[in-house]
Order: structure tokens, then C-alpha cells, then sequence
């Protein structure tokens, strides 16, 4: 997410602003302003939940340390240089060369692939047929397609730190599958109190991951290995000051607010960890904006406006920003991955809506799905210019950059570490 990146460490530096934020009950109420500027009288309480992070990193870590740019690993080093895009509308995947910009290949898939997702080994990319109740392997040496596998509603998928389990975000079945991460077989099932289940990210020790729902607006603080759900925070019950109206967000084309519960006023999306490891961001496309969690304390620190439909975040390759795809304003906005000001905000000329996607192994590009306008945009870095307009077919969605730096991947779209 920034200009060409850099391989060394970042310094993060956090403002007494955000140390001194306040915090949120274990039911959702807030003990502080979480719609404005955190308030330095909180109370400082931890939860009683066993959840209670020791996930909490310092702030000269860089949690994406192992992500900067060109730092290839393993498998990746190999993998043919691609750009993954399904397409949910059209049920297929195209293949674009990041160098010339343009579509080489297609194959169809099962009902509405989601996501393209890099396995835990970076030797395979997963093709998510969610209604087609499948897998796709990708082999990214060449991008072929192989046999597919069967799983039950694969929406997202996600891998624990260890390697040990494939994680399958079974969203409308209301659980979270841990599998052989090879195989698919089913190892064990959670259960989840909520609806939509679909994004996470992991703390900085690795412990535990937050995951959020997007259509009962909650996020759930679960083990890393998928077997106990420890907390729910509920969004809902927590006011933003000055936030866009939900219901002048509802009426975008196409959108899958309907869908929203009875009672839920929050619908988060795409879940990040900060480079120093001290916040959890949720992006919300209901309240237009991110949700910053403490990893240490599990409670709702602040709110930050972003613009109308917040849906993806993705750090930069030298950690220092953080990009906010606002899907249903056209937008993206910059935020400082230290102090998490907006920095910047980048607009597509003519309006479009900019949903999940990646950033380049160089860091200098930005490639996002347009949701709802048969697109895929690119931008610079630098200058947050969209460069580029690929044509693709109808519902682009959870497209995947590859191969990109790191270690391992989480899963998603490129979740390294």
C-alpha cells in the first residue's frame, strides 16, 4: 500500500490520543465516547472473559514486518505473477497479467465464488464456490484449476497460524469449520450467536482471532483453532456521533443490507490488525467507517468516519498506511497505520464501488474489485490514482494479488504474516 514499499521496520509511534482510549463493557455499552475523541477517564477494566488478550504487541512492533516489499518466501517465489478475480454474478474466475493489464484467461467455477485465497503454504490458491458448496485449487505455477473439493458453504476461508486448520467461514450455516488444510476434511465445527459470519484477522501472538457478523452486526473473539466462541461484542449498542445515516446507505443497487437482522444497526466488514498490534479495525459499511477494537482489552475504543460503505482494509508494504475501501461512496480512504488519522482520501473519477482485493508484491499498486460496475481498478500508491480499468465479468468480488510477500498467509484475499 505504499509507493515501491520498504524492507526495514517501521517505527510506529501512537499519539496519547489513542493510548488514552476508553474502553467498552463485555455486553457492548460503553464506558467512554467511543463516536468521538477516546476519553482518558475510562475505567481501565479488564473483561472478565478468558479471552482477555495476551495478544498485544509493543509499539515498536510491526506485526507485517515479514510483508515488505518484494520479501517473496517459499512457494511464492515460483508462483506466475496473476491477478485472480471471481466473479459472482457470471460464476468464473479471470486471470489478468499484472504486466500488461489486460485478461488472459477464464474458467468457470460452482455458484458465486467469493474469494481467491492463498493457502497457509503459499503452494495453492483456493477458489471460494460458496452456493456452489465447493473449493477450487489454483495452481499458481501455472493458474490452472483442479479438481474441485467439496465443502459445505465455503463463503470465506481462513488459516490458523500454525498451519494446523484451513478455517471455512460457513456463513449462512452460522459456524466456523476447522479442516485438514490440504485434504478439506472436516476436523470440528463452532457454532456462532449471529449471522454472517465472514471476515477475520488474528491478534499479534496468534492466540485468537476476531471475526465479524456482518448481518447481525457483532464481532466474535474466538480461539485460534476454531473451538470456543469467548466474547461477543456487540456494535449495535454502541452510538457514533455524526455517523451517515444506516438508511441512506441502504438503498445502493444491489447491496446486501437487506439482509441486516431485526435490531442491527452496525454491519462490519473486513477485520485488520494494526502493524503494532495494539487495535483491531473493523470496517463497517452501515456506520461508513472502522471500528477500532483494543487487542488488549477487547473493548471499542473509537470510531473513525471513513465515507458511505466501508468494506476492505489492507496495510501497506512497509506498514506505515492503511487503505480503507469505501464500496459504496467510490472511494478509498488513507489512514496512518500509527496515529490512524486520515491522511488521504482517493476518489475514482465518475464514482464506482471499490470492494476487496490486494496490494502489488512491489507495493506500488492497489487492486480492487469494482463490485457492481464489471471493473477492477488499479491505483498508485503514490498518488492514489486509478491507472487502471479492467474489464472483467459481472460481480467481481474477493480478487487476489499473487504471489505477495510474507511468511504465510491467514487466508483471504492475502492476510500475510
Amino acid at each position: 500500500m505504499h509507493p515501491g514499499g520498504t524492507r526495514g521496520r517501521v517505527a510506529l509511534i501512537l499519539l496519547s490520543a489513542v493510548l488514552a482510549a476508553a474502553g467498552c463493557s463485555s455486553d457492548g455499552t460503553s464506558t467512554g465516547p467511543a463516536g468521538g475523541t477516546p476519553s482518558s477517564s475510562g475505567s481501565g477494566r479488564a473483561p472478565s472473559s478468558p479471552a482477555t488478550a495476551t495478544g498485544s504487541a509493543s509499539p515498536t512492533t510491526n506485526v507485517y514486518a515479514a510483508d515488505a516489499a518484494g520479501a517473496l518466501t517459499g512457494a511464492a517465489r515460483t508462483a506466475k505473477p496473476m491477478v485472480y478475480v471471481p466473479n459472482t454474478m457470471s460464476n468464473t474466475v479471470q486471470l489478468i497479467d499484472p504486466s500488461t493489464y489486460k485478461v488472459v484467461g477464464r474458467f468457470s467455477t460452482g455458484r458465486e465464488p467469493q474469494h481467491v485465497v492463498p493457502s497457509w503454504d503459499l503452494k495453492t490458491l483456493w477458489v471460494n464456490d460458496d452456493l456452489g458448496n465447493d473449493l477450487i485449487p489454483i495452481d499458481p505455477k501455472t493458474g490452472k484449476a483442479g479438481k474441485r473439493v467439496a465443502v459445505d458453504d465455503p463463503y470465506n476461508l481462513y488459516f490458523t497460524p500454525d498451519g494446523k486448520y484451513a478455517l471455512v467461514m460457513a456463513e449462512r450455516l452460522r459456524r466456523i469449520d476447522a479442516r485438514d488444510p490440504h485434504t478439506m476434511k472436516l476436523k470440528h465445527s463452532v457454532s456462532v450467536p449471529c449471522h454472517g459470519v465472514n471476515h477475520a484477522d488474528f491478534s499479534a501472538d496468534e492466540s485468537f482471532f476476531i471475526a465479524s457478523c456482518e448481518f447481525s452486526g457483532k464481532l466474535l473473539v474466538i480461539d485460534a483453532h476454531a473451538t470456543k466462541v469467548r466474547k461477543v461484542i456487540d456494535l449495535n449498542k454502541v452510538k457514533t456521533p455524526g455517523a451517515t445515516s444506516p438508511h441512506q446507505a441502504m438503498n445502493m443497487p444491489g447491496s446486501p443490507k437487506q439482509g441486516l437482522m431485526p435490531g442491527a444497526s452496525a454491519m462490519p466488514q473486513d477485520v485488520r490488525l494494526t502493524p503494532d498490534g495494539r487495535w483491531f479495525l473493523a470496517a463497517d459499511m452501515l456506520r461508513n467507517g472502522v471500528w477500532v477494537i483494543d487487542a488488549k482489552t477487547l473493548r471499542i475504543s473509537r470510531f473513525i468516519h471513513t465515507a458511505i460503505g466501508a468494506h476492505g482494509i489492507y496495510p501497506s508494504r512497509d506498514a506505515s498506511r492503511l487503505f480503507v475501501s469505501n464500496r459504496d461512496a467510490g472511494s478509498i480512504t488513507v489512514l496512518d497505520s500509527a496515529t490512524l488519522k486520515k491522511v488521504a482520501l482517493w476518489k475514482i473519477p465518475g464514482g464506482g464501488s471499490p470492494d476487496m482485493g490486494g496490494v502489488s508484491a512491489d507495493g506500488s499498486e492497489l487492486w480492487l474489485a469494482g463490485r457492481y460496475d464489471h471493473v477492477v481498478y488499479v491505483f498508485d500508491t503514490t498518488t492514489g490514482k486509478v491507472t487502471h480499468r479492467i474489464k472483467v465479468d459481472s460481480g467481481p468480488h474477493g480478487l487476489a494479488v499473487w504471489p505477495q510477500p510474507g511468511r504465510f498467509s491467514l487466508g483471504h484475499t492475502g492476510n500475510m504474516r
